[in-house]
């Protein structure tokens, strides 16, 4: 079992993704590697990775279009390593939901350390999020109820099975959000399943049969391609 923090490096300098890959190797982490915007957002909705160091100069796109992308949707620790010094561009990453910045060069003591402190506070914030939701999500018909942990739709209960009502369930508790298929299979089926998408794939088909009056055009759960799932906002 591989229980590995796994890094996603964003940077198209392959002197210092391999300066940066050879730290992080020697100490423990999965490093998966990026040198351009597109191939960076492939990796982040295909692999999940527990961290993102992105450089903000890539060659087809500025990485503050990958933070607000990211932040659409996930909480995953972004650490920008950039060039550039002005505060204003500090403030910038930070505003649009970087968690720390680190200005070029810098060294491999001080890498570390800004890794472990944003997955430590990543940690905290998931645990705060896993505590049991209480109270109820409503978006037209479809009601959840966390203390019950039930699924309603039009007053009747869904019948829904554990895996299906975890699915719904957290979709409700972000909705109007992406959340990647990935992400879904790691909260739902643990962190350590090896299989691939089918699995979620049919759970879903199971979801809108008992939910939506029209699987093939859903009200409550939107799929979006190569991506994820998305639920309807509350209301």
């Amino acid at each position: 079992m591989n229980n590995k923090r796994t890094v996603l490096v964003v940077e198209d300098d392959s002197g210092i993704s391999n300066f940066i890959n050879t730290i992080l190797m020697s100490n423990g982490y999965n490093v998966i590697r990026a040198k351009s915007g597109a191939d960076a957002v492939m990796m982040i909705t295909s692999h999940c990775p527990d961290l993102v160091i992105l450089d903000l100069g890539l060659p087809d796109m500025d990485g503050s279009t990958i933070i607000k992308f990211m932040r659409g949707w996930s909480h995953i620790p972004i650490i920008v390593v950039s060039a550039r010094t002005h505060e204003k561009d500090k403030v910038g990453a930070l505003d649009q939901g970087a968690d720390d910045y680190i200005t070029k060069p810098f060294g491999s003591a001080e890498l570390l350390a800004r890794i472990r402190t944003a997955l430590r506070h990543a940690e905290y914030r998931d645990a705060a999020f896993d505590m049991p939701a209480t109270g109820v999500f409503q978006s037209g018909y479809l009601v959840v109820d966390y203390n019950k942990r039930h699924v309603y739709i039009n007053n009747v209960d869904a019948r829904l099975t554990q895996n299906e009502y975890k699915i719904v369930a957290l979709l409700s508790r972000y909705a109007g959000r992406v959340l990647t298929y990935d992400h879904i299979i790691k909260v739902v089926w643990g962190p350590n399943f090896s299989g691939d998408n089918q699995i979620l794939r049919v759970n879903m088909a199971n979801i809108r049969r008992k939910i939506e009056k029209n699987p093939a055009d859903p009200q409550y759960i939107f799929t979006e391609m190569g991506v994820g799932y998305r639920m309807a906002e509350g209301g």
